[in-house]
């Protein structure tokens, strides 16, 4: 099906636009081989091939870096140079000292792949990529990877011969502040405090140092609002809400500073270029934003741990505890059958969001049972403390259980909306192509588009009476066609009733962003033990984009609709994030933002494991403090391949990040 989609719209564009000869083949992220040369160009010989992985083995035994070299036609999902040569390297399970030159030889794109942490600088990398471009253009590849390995070495080499003028410097510079803090300390005893100077200026933290402490504090800010709303939530329903009013003022502030610091977050990461006296800038205001969130919320830890004194109320509060898990129970085996009545309808692309939940609830439901034995077990040894603390771990777990229980029924509603949606702008974009067709046509490009929407709306017609199918996906296709038919025609139509089309589609559009914003965030709130920062600046510039497309509705509705179809794009951008970042937790690995993964198993494992993938950390709450509030998960080794020239080998904890601006055409 999804061949035919491609083969519809490509024909689409072909009528409507200028013609253009036959793409070159293009190329998914490759797998490495046993060497450090990858070929599918065909543009080096066996010769040229043999020189070029003779040259890199050089490299690695003078400087101990691997360079790996990569030729293909065009780049491919992602069509970005800098997106698809990362994620070789990422597939490939490449390490800080590891590197991977992308080449798309039609394509006449490149780009260098590196880790943040590595030996070679972004300007360094930035001057090779320079260097190598005229040999790139010339079609001297050999060149361009001899040049290449040169740029490396002579970064490398400089690098080495530096450091003795460097102890030098640092000796010289240290002899000069000895002298001038005598001469302060002598004009000080002169002049009195008058004569008094501010503190000296700190040593400035490394700039990729200084992203990754701002990426780890947003998460555990995040965390840390996350479960203090939370836990709001449950004291209001057991003190009322006059007794936590000095809590709400606190939590209202801490989450406004987050959007802020998210907001930020989003700008550092988004397509535009940035200048590092930027970078630095945001990430500093970051990290004080982080900072201010989270110390008001510590300044009302006291007063809110006395008020969550469980032990003085410990029997009720377990018995109730008790009859929620037990309805949470019920309620599971109808969302098990739900679930399965929706995989006979829908395909797993439609469901993924939601496709783990019953044993995610599961492991909630199982873990909350084994507290809540704990607590009994803690009471009647007249232990309230213990006690207390197992009960709040036990609401918290079904409270996520009953969350991923409402998030099954919630996707449900949305794919049958979606299904209502997509028949109805079947009918619509039937009409207005019938309308259409009427339209002065000069040119025959209103003819053309006609034809082309038709074709697209039958396609769409046949997939939504399959089964299995995927309604969103559906109507995403189908917004693309009616957005380009009205694009095409918008000079054309009658003002009034382009603005109804627009209105409907902006309705259209934010109620799907909407439900996208609320799958991403169900999904991420009950893993968020395995979920990094991408992921959650990602959801909050969702969440916000939908907010101002939910103001611009009246007032500026075409620009309400780019936020709403942005909102759309960073939610799915958040939940695909999220998964991998879930999915490196099962394994071992890596989140997105280079933290250990909790180990094997978190899919139908240990209640333990999916407590702590919820965020659940029941260890920190027993040993008292308020550390739990940003406690999000746990940490364990993740695993990596090792060796050179195709077995590669990573960096336990110590890499930095990929995603270096560079590269370019030539």
């Amino acid at each position: 099906m999804r061949a035919r989609w491609a083969a519809a719209l490509t024909a689409a564009l072909t009528m409507i636009l200028v013609g253009v000869g036959p793409a070159a083949s293009a190329t998914d992220p490759v797998e490495l081989g046993a060497g450090y040369v990858v070929d599918e160009s065909d543009v080096l010989d066996q010769a040229q091939e043999s020189a070029v992985q003779d040259r890199l083995a050089e490299l690695y035994d003078q400087t101990g870096i691997d360079l790996y070299t990569v030729f293909v036609s065009e780049f491919t999902n992602p069509a970005d140079s800098q997106q698809w040569a990362d994620e070789v390297a990422r597939l490939n399970g490449l390490g800080v000292d590891q590197y991977v030159l992308a080449v798309a030889t039609d394509g006449r794109e490149y780009y260098i792949s590196a880790d943040s942490a590595g030996p070679v600088s972004a300007d360094e990398l930035t001057a090779i990529e320079g260097e190598i471009r005229p040999f790139l253009r010339d079609g001297d590849w050999v060149g361009a990877v001899s040049t290449t390995v040169d740029g490396f070495e002579s970064a490398t080499t400089a690098g080495a011969g530096a450091g003795w003028i460097f102890v030098l410097v640092v000796v010289a510079i240290g002899a000069i502040v000895v002298i001038w803090l005598v001469v302060r300390r002598r004009r000080s005893r002169g002049s009195g405090a008058s004569g008094a100077t501010g503190p000296p200026v700190a040593a400035q933290v490394p700039l990729a140092d200084l992203e990754r402490q701002a990426s780890s504090a947003l998460v555990d800010t995040d965390d840390a609002v996350r479960t203090s709303e939370q836990e709001l939530g449950f004291a209001r329903a057991q003190f009322g809400d006059d007794a936590t009013v000095d809590f709400v003022a606190a939590l209202e502030s801490a989450k406004a500073q987050l959007a802020e610091a998210f907001t930020l977050k989003q700008r550092l990461d988004d397509e535009i270029a940035d200048t590092d006296a930027d970078r630095r800038e945001w990430n500093e205001r970051i990290l004080q934003l982080c900072q201010a969130a989270n110390a008001e919320l510590d300044e009302k830890a006291a007063d809110f741990d006395a008020l969550r004194e469980l032990e003085r109320t410990a029997p009720d509060a377990l018995a109730r505890v008790r009859a929620e898990r037990e309805t949470a129970i019920t309620r599971l085996r109808d969302t098990e059958e739900r679930m399965t009545q929706l995989r006979t309808t829908y395909r797993d692309t439609a469901l993924s969001a939601v496709a783990d939940n019953v044993d995610q609830a599961r492991q909630r439901l199982g873990f909350a049972e084994q507290q809540l034995t704990e607590a009994q077990t803690a009471l009647d040894a007249g232990d309230g403390g213990e006690a207390a603390v197992g009960i709040r771990a036990a609401e918290e777990a079904v409270d996520q259980a009953q969350t991923l229980e409402n998030a099954v029924e919630k996707q449900a509603a949305d794919l049958s909306d979606a299904e209502a949606a997509a028949s109805a702008l079947i009918a619509e974009l039937e009409r207005e192509t019938a309308a259409s067709g009427a339209l002065p046509d000069p040119d025959g490009q209103v003819a053309a588009a006609v034809a082309a929407t038709r074709q697209v709306t039958q396609l769409a017609r046949d997939e939504v009476a399959a089964t299995p199918r995927d309604p969103l996906a559906t109507l995403q296709r189908l917004q693309a066609a009616d957005q380009q038919l009205d694009a095409l025609v918008a000079g054309i139509r009658d003002a009034q009733a382009e603005q109804q089309r627009l209105t409907e589609g902006l309705a259209r559009t934010l109620a799907a962003a909407r439900a996208r914003v609320a799958a991403a965030e169900d999904y991420i709130m009950t893993r968020r033990g395995a979920v990094g920062a991408n992921a959650r600046t990602r959801l909050a510039e969702a969440g916000a984009a939908a907010v101002r497309a939910e103001q611009l509705q009246t007032s500026d509705p075409r620009a309400a609709l780019a936020e709403a179809q942005r909102a759309q794009a960073l939610a799915d951008e958040a939940l695909a994030s999220a998964q991998r970042d879930v999915g490196a937790f099962d394994r071992g690995g890596y989140n997105s933002d280079g933290m250990f993964g909790g180990g094997p198993g978190g899919g139908g494992g240990s209640d333990i494991l999916g407590a702590i993938l919820g965020g659940i950390v029941v260890n920190s709450l027993r040993s008292g403090g308020g550390s739990s509030r940003r406690s999000g998960g746990s940490a364990s080794f993740g695993s990596r391949r090792s060796g050179g020239g195709g077995f590669r080998t990573g960096s336990f904890g110590g890499g930095g990040t990929r995603g270096r601006r560079g590269g370019g055409r030539f």
